[in-house]
């Protein structure tokens, strides 16, 4: 079975919510909400991954040294494994603006449950309840 390393972060305004970005239509899993991120191509760190999609995506910057690995996901997909370790970041430059056609919300940590995910994003939200 294929291993596919994918990146993603929990990015937390000062007000304490979480950004999730809902998948457009014409992606695998339209219209479920994850955590920004995204492939980690060859060669490439997963912090250097995450830092490349956040500009691609949402037009933000951020460094290495504000991105903290907090907890990773596991999940079987059937045709591929994905591991996919989770970063918090609470400092980036720039607005937060959708890139890909995506649609943006800042959610509190409580309410992330309202938000039908992807398999692997479900185990990552009770780990950010208790984070934050």
């Amino acid at each position: 079975m294929r291993l596919l390393l994918v990146t993603a972060v929990a990015l937390i305004d000062a007000d304490g919510r979480i950004l999730l970005a809902q998948r457009p239509e014409g992606k695998s899993l339209a219209g479920l909400w994850e955590f920004p991120g995204g492939k980690v191509e060859a060669g490439e760190t997963p912090e250097a991954a995450l830092i490349r999609e956040l500009r691609e995506e949402l037009g933000i910057e951020t460094k290495e040294s504000c991105l903290a690995p907090l907890t990773f996901a596991s999940h079987s997909y059937g045709d591929f494994h994905l591991l996919m370790p989770l970063f918090v970041c609470r400092r980036w430059q720039g607005i937060a603006t959708p890139r890909e056609g995506q649609t943006l919300a800042w959610v509190r940590a409580q309410d992330l449950r309202n938000y039908p995910m992807p398999p692997a994003d479900i185990p990552l939200i009770p780990i950010l309840r208790d984070w934050l």
